[in-house]
């Protein structure tokens, strides 16, 4: 569930007029930004960028970008996209980093719908003019390009349907070739690339009650390198995203030093979908709520609007 909290009778040339006087004169108000952007759905947000231009003839998007800096700027910027084209810019950013993250990638191709993705990917090219699986497969190499570029190109079958003999099969076949060391088992990433997610947890459950533990921890048995770790990353990602991104979150913030980019990734691009759930399962694992934890490792407007989006405006 959604944890942000909107204004149902909101007017976006309102709300247009508002942010152009929250940027005017000297210094930017952003409590008024933060009050009506981090309140405002994708729908929302979309009709007040339209009206805004239509208004003062420029892009808020731009402005906004202008006006802020810092985290605050990045999160805004962020959150003010179409969730596609967000979804496009977040992918482009994580692969012209000096240290790639791959996670932004597999976020995407496994927490999307098949017509979500489309749609990133088009963003992507519309923007950038050239492909997403084209740019993976300039930044990667071997089997993690194969693997990378087999989530991002497969458009997988959304249906609920299980095929419990296939299962069985299909998980003699992924543990014989983890007995085997053979990682780079062109049937570990057919099944991981192309089954549909009720079907590829079928396959785990059995491989679970089999041998005792989940897939991911017979990963662990080889030696530390890039696309083993993508592979465990891609399955904890699509079996159980929820956790998965609580993770993230609680790793982005237990650390030497905030990683306020992994952490801005999650709330922004959660915040409509399921980061309710994120929160709950945050307390469980944690015992502390979510909110006091984000408050207490980042200040200023970076935290109101971070808090304002898990519904707990300060």
């Amino acid at each position: 569930m959604a944890t942000i909290v909107t204004v149902e009778d909101a007017y976006p040339g309102v709300d247009a007029e508002l942010l152009k006087k929250a940027c005017h004169g000297w210094g930017t108000d952003e409590k008024a930004v933060i009050s009506i952007l981090a309140h405002r759905n994708a729908t929302q947000r979309k009709l007040i960028r339209e009206a805004y231009q239509d208004m003062y003839g420029e892009d808020l998007v731009k402005r906004l970008e202008h006006e802020l800096s810092g985290d605050l700027e990045r999160a805004v910027y962020r959150w003010n996209l179409d969730p596609a084209d967000r979804d496009a810019v977040l992918a482009n950013v994580a692969l012209r980093k000096e240290h790639r993250d791959h996670r932004v990638i597999i976020e995407l191709s496994c927490t999307l719908s098949p017509e979500e993705l489309f749609d990133v990917k088009r963003a992507y090219q519309c923007r950038y003019k050239r492909s997403l699986e084209e740019d993976i497969a300039s930044h990667t190499s071997s089997d993690l390009r194969k693997l990378l570029v087999g989530l991002v190109s497969i458009h997988r079958y959304q249906g609920n349907e299980v095929n419990l003999k296939l299962a069985n099969s299909e998980s003699n076949v992924l543990r014989k070739a983890i007995e085997e060391k053979s990682f780079d088992h062109e049937e570990i990433l057919r099944i991981i690339t192309t089954r549909s997610k009720p079907q590829l947890k079928a396959t785990l459950n059995h491989y679970k009650d089999e041998n005792g533990c989940n897939m991911t921890k017979h990963l662990k048995d080889d030696p530390a390198n890039e696309y083993t770790e993508t592979l465990r990353t891609t399955i904890r990602c699509m079996t159980d995203p929820v956790k998965y991104f609580e993770k993230v979150i609680r790793n982005a913030i237990k650390k030497s030093g905030t990683n306020e980019d992994a952490l801005t990734r999650v709330i922004v691009t959660r915040a409509e979908k399921d980061l309710k759930e994120i929160m709950e399962q945050y307390y469980k694992r944690n015992s502390v709520p979510l909110d006091q934890a984000i408050a207490k490792e980042t200040s200023g407007h970076y935290k109101r609007f971070l808090l304002a989006l898990l519904g707990k405006d300060d």
